[in-house]
């Protein structure tokens, strides 16, 4: 089951965001990462209509299904991100179809990426929260996995997290964690902040927030989960 999107609503909804974050970033450009799980085909559309191109997918099949339903003008104009946490078995049907693979968090999905996807640009994954059910590596770990998706040739173009559940405020301290260690890594993206964060991460140096229900609003719930 899927809910219907109003192109118009989300429209507004864009333009209300990116004025909202040019006024917190200030000099910095923030751009908007739109998340259509939950919804179908519609969502995407919405947002290439209003001048949104990276879109986000949290899971596989949802993402294959979406891009084969678009016309062959919007799969030119889309950047697929991936977001969710990913199995291995997975990454053979997205590699022609994701553009930036937002959850990479373990060195054997660098390497099928590596190999079915040579080149790519990746973000590496941080688990801010600690939080089991979350996806992410230890912070400490985002070194050396940067240097080894490095080394397999992959394009390493930032670091990636979540925020906790709860008080916004309680998750400044790991975003500004993340980007101290994406600055001492030399990347320059840094994808932090989600509807009920944003301003929390943007504050904290987020380059990049992946937003969902502020933009296409609530999402049916998902069958079985």
């Amino acid at each position: 089951m899927t809910v219907e999107v109003n192109a118009q609503l989300v429209a507004k909804n864009i333009h209300d965001l990116q004025d909202r974050l040019a006024q917190l970033s200030q000099d910095r450009d923030v751009r908007i990462v739109a998340v259509t799980k939950g919804f179908g085909v519609d969502a995407p559309r919405a947002a290439l209509a209003a001048g949104l191109t990276m879109i986000g997918e949290n899971y596989a099949q949802e993402l294959v299904s979406k891009h084969e339903e678009l016309s062959p003008a919007e799969r030119e104009r889309i950047e697929w991100h991936f977001l969710g946490r990913l199995q291995r078995n997975k990454v053979r049907s997205l590699a022609p179809i994701v553009s930036v693979w937002q959850s990479v968090d373990r060195i054997e999905l660098i390497d099928e990426i590596a190999r079915r996807a040579p080149g790519a640009k990746v973000m590496i994954q941080l688990n801010l929260s600690e939080e089991p059910q979350k996806g992410g590596a230890p912070i400490l770990e985002g070194p050396a996995l940067v240097r080894h998706a490095r080394s397999v040739g992959l394009d390493v173009v930032g670091l990636m997290g979540v925020g906790s559940a709860g008080d916004p405020t309680d998750s400044a301290a790991a975003f500004g964690e993340l980007v101290a260690l994406a600055d001492g890594l030399g990347l320059s993206e840094r994808s932090i902040g989600m509807s009920d964060d944003l301003e929390v991460a943007v504050a904290q140096g987020s380059t990049m927030v992946r937003v969902g229900t502020g933009l296409f609003g609530a999402r049916a719930p998902r069958d079985g989960v």
